[in-house]
């Protein structure tokens, strides 16, 4: 008996210090489960990443407000004919003595020649640019909603971590209480067994109970450590690092589901999914109105600024120079393409009408999964609420028959079957316990009050 409460009491030691010897002492922080959330907002992947999608956003905009701004670009140019073109005349034309009908090359070009350029052009009107400029906008603000639905998913993983280990603390904690009574009956009957009061097989029973309970107790500290690293996973945090956790379960208020929150009709405008479709829908009816803009014409102001050089010698290619400029402006009339703008038209058009459709239908959705959230919740609360009575009875009914036993009136089957309801009791009120923070966390979301 000492042998197996000592391997066990070791077992616990080793998996305990298997997991102080993961982390650094110097890197112990005590954390709340908000500051968890707080800590996942700013260093969790998907959450990071989110927000640099917002910077590019804002790069986008910066990017189509340029396409409106004044384009200069230069260019240089450097040419050296290795066979320089000839156009074939009637030698006639340069050489009255000529025979008619004689055809000479005549080159015009020199050998060498260079050209440097600027040039500038100026966009005076086209409508889709404006409607670009609008669009970029509200891809913006799409990818600040996107920002928002991270922030929730996090808010919502790290909650759900954090009861996690909540509740197998207090699995081991109502373990340690029933080892510590198990183990003191145990010792009291191998005692009376030594003077002949009871059976072997009585020690034998409780002995089986023992160690399934000390069994379970380690289980359950290995899947703490597990749930331990789980949590720093979704914050986003070193699993190397030391975590104590300050909120107690005792502090966690489960209300009652109010009659205000069930007639609110309007709570899926709430809900980020519901503004990410509608942001959609926005850029969809922009992307029509950009497609009936190709239909307008485009007016463009252009101008050229350059200078050329040539020479049939490499060395006096810069010697002498003929400038030359230009301004104008361009009108871009569209008067037919086969059809392709009608069509790219209708295209926008029927993808807004099935963006109206996902819209009606997540709304339905929205409603399904707050009711169903609901009714879990209530359910959840009932059941705790029933588990905690069952719990209460069942250590009461192992108590009394304990004291039976102890009076000579009762069995040690009545104790030991006592003993196996308080443990079955402790373990649906821990699962009841999980089941209702979980659903609780379920019910926020649904409703859209996870920000």
């Amino acid at each position: 008996m000492r042998k197996l409460i000592f391997i066990g009491a070791l077992l616990c030691t080793i998996a305990i210090r298997g997991h102080a010897q993961q982390v650094q002492a110097d890197s112990v922080k005590n954390m709340s489960l908000q500051d968890c959330i707080n800590y996942a907002y700013t260093h969790q992947d998907t959450v990071l990443n989110a927000a640099l999608d917002i910077k590019t956003a804002e790069y986008k905009v910066k990017e189509v407000l340029a396409t409106g701004l004044p384009q200069i670009n230069g260019s240089a140019n450097f040419q050296d004919y290795l066979k320089i073109p000839a156009q074939p005349v009637e030698a006639s034309e340069f050489d009255p003595q000529a025979p008619a009908g004689k055809i000479v090359p005549v080159s015009f070009a020199l050998r060498y020649s260079s050209t440097l350029a600027a040039n500038a052009s100026q966009m005076i009107f086209s409508p889709s640019f404006f409607v670009g400029l609008q669009a970029s906008k509200t891809y913006k603000e799409l990818s600040q909603r996107s920002y928002t639905r991270s922030k929730i998913e996090a808010n919502v993983n790290v909650s759900k971590a954090y009861y996690q280990v909540l509740v197998s603390n207090e699995q081991i904690t109502l373990l340690d209480a029933n080892i510590k009574q198990l183990q003191q009956q145990l010792n009291e009957t191998i005692q009376e067994n030594k003077q002949g009061l009871v059976e072997k097989i009585d020690v034998d029973r409780l002995t089986v109970q023992y160690n399934n309970l000390v069994t379970s107790r380690e289980n359950t500290l290995r899947l703490l450590v597990l749930n331990y690293q789980l949590l720093k996973f979704q914050m986003g945090m070193p699993i190397t690092t030391y975590v104590v956790l300050t909120d107690k379960l005792e502090s966690i208020k489960l209300d009652s589901l109010s009659d205000q929150s069930i007639a609110d009709t309007s709570f899926y405008r709430n809900r980020i999914e519901y503004g990410l479709l509608e942001t959609n829908q926005r850029l969809n009816e922009l992307d029509l109105k950009n497609k009936k803009a190709a239909f307008l014409p485009t007016f463009t102001a252009n101008g050229n600024l350059s200078t050329a050089f040539y020479s049939n010698s490499f060395g006096g290619l810069y010697t002498y120079n003929y400038p030359f400029s230009y301004v104008g402006v361009t009108l871009n009339i569209p008067i037919f393409d086969g059809g392709q703008r009608n069509n790219q038209l209708r295209e926008s058009r029927v993808t807004i009408m099935k963006s109206e459709n996902d819209m009606a239908n997540l709304k339905n959705a929205i409603s399904l999964q707050a009711s169903s959230a609901s009714i879990s919740y209530i359910n959840s609360l009932k059941t705790l609420d029933i588990q905690k009575q069952n719990r209460a009875l069942a250590e009461e009914v192992f108590h009394v028959s304990r004291v039976k036993y102890q009076q000579g009136v009762g069995s040690s089957i009545e104790v030991t079957q006592a003993e196996t309801d308080l443990v079955n009791a402790d373990n649906q009120y821990i699962q009841s316990l999980y089941n209702a923070l979980i659903s609780k966390i379920s019910l926020d979301q649904a409703y859209g009050r996870i920000k």
